[in-house]
């Protein structure tokens, strides 16, 4: 893994000295520009959301607990740790099915896997309510993401979510009611949570019905829109 190119980063770091607002997307996002002296003035906190028209409940076909993960499978995506978190687990009825593009860096670890995966490789989105409402947990286990908004459409198909404090998880649930927030680069938290849903069936069902009425409430796409189209008019006042 080589990280991120030094130039991209400094016309990047260029960009946000030359702007009069930075918007970001998460509390997660907000909080890397405060920690690293961008005033609060300069930024804009606006949370994304999800196409309840796209993203929505479908009967779950089976009995098989799935845990799910979309995105792009990278170290950045931390899918290390969910393979590390899954690989000693010996469960009847147990799959994890990856939806995404797959980087060199990983190829290494899905090679040498001992768990029951599915890599399904990208898929449109068109069909991923599917995949999501057929899952028991989705599971976002990155380093860093700015804003998952897997993790949006995964609630508005009525499934719960384990992701990490760096993803923007505590903008869109509540830790505990419609999934649960773990810390990063780590697979022992990531396994015990996934333990968890997996011997309580209670606690999952009702964790995904919190999560689809929580991200219901929030109205998706079109309160987002509004927001922005607000803020965007007050601006250019």
């Amino acid at each position: 893994y080589n990280g991120i190119e030094p130039w991209a980063i400094e016309r990047e770091l260029q960009e946000y000295d030359e702007a009069d607002l930075i918007d970001v997307c998460s509390t997660f996002a907000y909080e890397t520009f405060r920690t690293r002296g961008i005033p609060a003035e300069k930024l804009l906190l606006s949370p994304l959301g999800a196409d309840l028209s796209l993203f929505h409940p479908v009967p779950k076909l089976d009995a098989v607990f799935r845990v799910l993960y979309v995105g792009a499978l990278s170290m950045r995506k931390g899918i290390r740790y969910l393979l590390e978190a899954l690989e000693t687990l010996n469960l009847p009825n147990f799959e994890l099915t990856l939806i995404g593009s797959v980087l060199d860096e990983v190829k290494p670890l899905l090679e040498r896997r001992a768990i029951n995966v599915k890599i399904l490789g990208v898929l449109p989105r068109s069909m991923l309510h599917h995949y999501y409402a057929n899952s028991t947990v989705l599971v976002l286990p990155s380093v860093e993401d700015g804003f998952g908004m897997v993790m949006a459409q995964a609630m508005a198909c009525g499934v719960p979510v384990i992701a990490t404090t760096n993803t923007g998880a505590r903008d869109l649930y509540t830790d505990g009611v419609e999934g649960f927030t773990v810390p990063i680069r780590s697979p022992e938290a990531l396994r015990e949570k996934i333990l968890y849903l997996y011997h309580n069936p209670e606690v999952r069902q009702g964790m995904g019905k919190a999560a689809l009425q929580r991200i219901q409430a929030q109205n998706g796409w079109d309160a987002y829109g509004k927001f922005m189209v607000d803020k965007y008019q007050s601006l250019l006042k």
